[in-house]
């Protein structure tokens, strides 16, 4: 598959796909988007990939958020569908059905905080600033930042960071519960490198369960919530993986999973 704004590498059963537009801090224009939502639906159905990490081109960005020259000519039916199109990329990556690390490695704004927030896990260099600045352009968030934002860090701090359109530090992010760990800069690759290795290892078919069951048991009151993992840890019961962990526990062994 070949892209132009995308950069897709295979390292093992991690792929590494690279937002690659430096020269613009790796903004998401439409085609990029597209070319996203592509990459990600092709790493979906490949079983050789386990874990997926997203970062950006460039030591300055991650994504610095949605392309401005093409916000600034939107209609309101090609903002809505706009919209509509980011949501439904991210919503694609939040339910891939296996982990996705965001490599936060500069500026995560607008779009780009959105994407990040997106994926499973966050990883921030120490040099990140992240934050939902569309307040100071007269408009607000667009791929669901005011849905996924209010449900990590809660109400309270997403109005506060949403209104004010104010950028936070890594370190404040990580406080919040905005990101899960902040490592030095140059560290910051290798240190996803090290946490995808981790969980390539673990057995497939109970992570994507165990992503379904957190993502959409937060949609639910909480006792659906509970039925609902009680029927995937019966389904989980049914697979090979759930005999080799359970076995290579008993011999006590390294389980080797199989995703089956």
């Amino acid at each position: 598959m070949v892209f132009d704004n995308l950069l897709l590498e295979r390292e093992s059963a991690v792929a590494i796909v690279t937002i690659n537009r430096p020269k613009v801090l790796n903004a998401l224009n439409a085609r990029t988007l597209d070319e996203l939502g592509r990459a990600v639906l092709d790493l979906k159905h490949d079983d050789g990939v386990r874990v997926v990490i997203v970062t950006g081109a460039g030591e300055k960005s991650f994504v610095a958020g949605a392309d401005i020259s093409e916000l600034a000519v939107q209609t309101p039916t090609g903002g809505r569908e706009l919209a509509l199109t980011g949501q439904h990329v991210l919503d694609a990556i939040e339910n891939l059905g296996k982990p996705v690390i965001a490599a936060i490695n500069g500026y995560a704004l607008g779009g780009g905080c959105e994407l990040a927030m997106a994926c499973t896990l966050r990883l921030a260099a120490d040099t990140a600033k992240l934050g939902q600045p569309e307040i100071n352009l007269g408009i607000i968030p667009g791929y669901a930042g005011t849905q996924r934002l209010s449900r990590l860090v809660g109400k309270g701090k997403a109005m506060e960071l949403i209104l004010s359109g104010a950028l936070i530090g890594a370190s404040e992010a990580e406080r919040i519960g905005l990101v899960n760990r902040v490592v030095p800069a140059a560290e910051l690759m290798t240190e996803a490198r090290k946490l995808a290795g981790q969980l390539a290892a673990s057995a497939p078919i109970a992570m994507r369960y165990i992503i379904s069951a957190i993502n959409k048991g937060l949609e639910m009151p909480f006792a659906e919530g509970s039925v609902f993992e009680a029927t995937l840890f019966g389904l989980i019961a049914s697979t090979d993986d759930m005999r080799e962990g359970t076995r290579a526990f008993l011999e006590k062994r390294k389980a080797e999973f199989k995703g089956k």
